[in-house]
């Protein structure tokens, strides 16, 4: 027999001290709450125990003698009244909001939903099967692990070079990982991951989503997985079937290898919503325990108010649910030694109740809390709902996709008219976007590829999306792409247009690379990794997603290596990692400005240059205030013909010595190749990007 004492309502989740574990769950509107008991298989329920006291709406028990590994779950009593918002189904098994470990996966059965399939009243009937055979458990964690002398690394954002990566996309096909640890946390901390991170000079991993996470029912029936992990189930647990041999311990060990080698991890967070999907959708945790406080809901409170497209949103202006949310984030900051995190769909978690403020509790409660208010915090400042799109919403302290940079790089390279005045803009950290809130440059996180569309070599590669395995008719994903094919449609061996593909992709890298704000490179962008143009592979678990090693370097041999010189050289320039925004004014007493933007004849361009929408070619001369002392000129040309370019005649002293140029395979020029004084001319070749260094 179990003992069983009051235990304590905070910490919520199931928490070993020593000698047992006190278990605390939050639901505001239940009439009780059981705790069910596991052997460790997960089949078979030992003990079923109600907690017996209930504070400030947190029901909480503490069982002596219980151990780290042992299997729970829960079910909660209460009204079943859809009508009301209320879903509680004793019959259904659930999961634990704070759960720090989950064993086994979903088994998709009609049990697992709360009201009977194929019913008249629909889901006003509930259904009486037990979820528990279908159904994950919750595992009681120790979260003891020997950290040693591990420190935040708290790399400034202006040194920040991020890395987004998916953990199996990047390790599963790795020839000189073990094929045990391929596809895990582990893998991450390889010497051989490891290594290519540092040689390429990144200084952060993004991981996509490693929260706990649902194969949805619907691409199960289509023998398809969620690979992208975007449908989260528990906001404590790592994703169960990336823990391999080494479990926990393993993911642990390869974070602080990683900081070891200097590199930050972050991680891609999705608290917007759940696995439940909308009202017809499963009970598997957070619908069954309190479905009117976790989710917002709409005026009919039998419906969910959806921002997100998932069919719900995750209701963070009631205060358990905040508090839940923030519990989270600080448990991977201080368990996991986590460094940061990119907030998916970020503007629904700052809508109070339904409009978004940059004022929001959430926004509010993170800037101020001493842990959060450390850690790197990026936003994808959108969702799907109303006034959802915010870029440069978000308050200091906070840095952005910008998505705006992403589609004007595409389209001025591209060669789509009146881009040249938008490309200056996002090339100089976008600061009509993200002035205004005080914030600096490094507020733009500036990339063209993210997971979420075409990768670099399928953005030169298709005019369309190609879609057809995901099983949706190829009407899946963004129409709107700002891609070139550059004459064939996909797979090619003309040389004319391989070279030509070649050439772009160097220029979209350069462009972001040179640029003000926080460059992120998508995994495999530096080894040309395709997809096939499946620009929405959230659910190609297979080698269509992942990076292949031994054919990485295949398509474009140079590639890496110019990728390596192009972030050395940003590492080494200080004119690209300003804290402060260009502005175009004077920075010395030779008149000297901190940006002067060139037409091709030498002059400063003027308002007929810039109302010139046609205009392809242009100068880029910084650096003057540059506290390393290097006066840089980028020339850039995204016209199809050779551009005669005059140099620069306001610095008269020195030359200008050609360091970069994005014609050439691995991008750095010999040393002294091509030397220009000051009012020289220099023939730039079509659609390239020349980098030149005052000497």
């Amino acid at each position: 027999m179990l003992r069983v004492d009051d235990g304590s309502p905070l910490p919520l989740g199931a928490t070993w001290d020593g000698k047992g574990v006190n278990f605390s769950l939050f639901s505001a509107h239940a009439t009780a709450v059981e705790l069910c008991l596991y052997d460790p298989t997960g089949r078979h329920e030992t003990a079923r125990i109600q907690l017996p006291q209930r504070t400030d709406q947190i029901w909480h028990g503490y069982l002596e003698g219980i151990k780290p590994g042992q299997l729970y779950g829960y079910r909660v009593h209460g009204p079943y009244e859809p009508r009301h918002g209320h879903r509680f189904n004793p019959h259904k098994l659930l999961i634990d909001p704070y759960a720090r470990q989950l064993h086994g996966r979903i088994r998709w059965h009609d049990a697992l939903f709360g009201y009977r399939s194929g019913a008249h009243r629909s889901d006003l009937t509930p259904d009486r099967r037990d979820s528990a055979p279908m159904m994950p458990k919750c595992v009681v964690e120790d979260p003891f692990y020997p950290w040693g002398d591990d420190r935040p690394l708290r790399r400034p954002w202006t040194d920040t070079v991020i890395y987004e990566a998916h953990v199996k996309g990047l390790t599963a096909l790795h020839p000189d990982i073990p094929e045990p640890v391929r596809g895990s946390y582990a893998a991450l901390g390889h010497p051989a991951v490891v290594e290519h991170l540092v040689k390429l000079g990144v200084t952060a991993i993004e991981l996509m989503p490693i929260h706990g996470f649902a194969d949805d029912r619907f691409l199960v029936e289509k023998g398809l997985r969620n690979y992208w992990g975007y449908s989260t189930l528990a906001f404590f647990a790592p994703e169960p079937r990336y823990l391999g041999e080494d479990g926990i311990l393993g993911f642990k060990s390869a974070i602080r290898t990683l900081h070891e080698a200097g590199i930050e991890v972050l991680l891609d967070v999705v608290y917007n919503h759940t696995a439940e999907g909308n009202h017809l959708g499963p009970t598997l945790s957070f619908r069954g325990i309190d479905n009117a406080s976790y989710y917002k809901l709409s005026p009919d409170p039998r419906f969910y108010w959806d921002t997100t497209g998932t069919g719900n949103t995750v209701n963070l202006d009631h205060p358990r649910v905040l508090q839940m949310v923030l519990d989270s984030l600080r448990h991977w900051v201080e368990t996991y030694h986590i460094d940061g995190f990119r907030f998916d769909l970020a503007t629904s978690l700052a809508r109070e109740p339904y409009d978004f403020s940059h004022r929001a509790g959430f926004l509010r409660a993170v800037g101020q809390d001493p842990v959060l208010s450390r850690v790197k915090l990026i936003a994808e400042p959108w969702d799907l709902g109303g006034g959802g799109y915010r870029v440069g919403g978000f308050p200091m302290g906070w840095s952005e996709w910008n998505d705006q940079f992403r589609d004007t790089v595409r389209a001025f390279w591209r060669g789509d008219p009146e881009q040249l005045p938008k490309l200056t803009r996002v090339m100089t950290g976008s600061r009509e976007i993200y002035g205004w809130s005080g914030r600096a440059p490094y507020a733009s996180i500036n990339f063209v590829c993210s997971h979420d569309g075409f990768t670099l070599q399928d953005l030169v590669s298709y005019n369309e999306r190609h879609n057809e395995a995901n099983g949706e008719g190829n009407k899946d994903g963004h129409g709107h792409n700002l891609s070139s094919n550059w004459g064939v449609e996909g797979l090619t061996e003309d040389p004319k247009i391989l070279s030509l593909r070649a050439q772009m992709k160097r220029n979209l890298l350069a462009t972001v690379f040179f640029s003000q704000g926080v460059p992120m490179l998508l995994m495999g962008d530096e080894f040309s990794r395709s997809q096939k143009g499946n620009n929405n592979a959230y659910a190609q678990d297979n080698e269509t997603s992942w990076l292949d090693w031994l054919a990485a370097s295949s398509t474009d041999p140079n590639l890496l290596d110019f990728v390596r010189n192009l972030i050395a050289l940003r590492r080494r320039y200080m004119a690209f990692r300003r804290n402060s925004f260009l502005s175009g004014a004077p920075v010395s007493e030779d008149g000297l400005k901190d940006v002067h933007w060139l037409a091709p004849e030498g002059r400063e361009m003027g308002d007929r240059d810039w109302a010139d929408g046609e205009r392809r070619t242009f100068g880029m001369q910084l650096g003057n205030d540059a506290p390393d002392g290097h006066r840089l000129l980028l020339l850039i040309n995204a016209a199809p013909q050779r551009i005669k370019f005059q140099l620069p005649k306001d610095i008269p002293n020195g030359r200008w010595i050609q360091v970069f140029d994005t014609s050439l395979p691995e991008g750095l020029v010999r040393e002294n190749s091509f030397i220009v004084r000051p009012g020289g001319m220099f023939p730039i070749k079509p659609r390239s990007l020349v980098l030149f260094q005052h000497d």
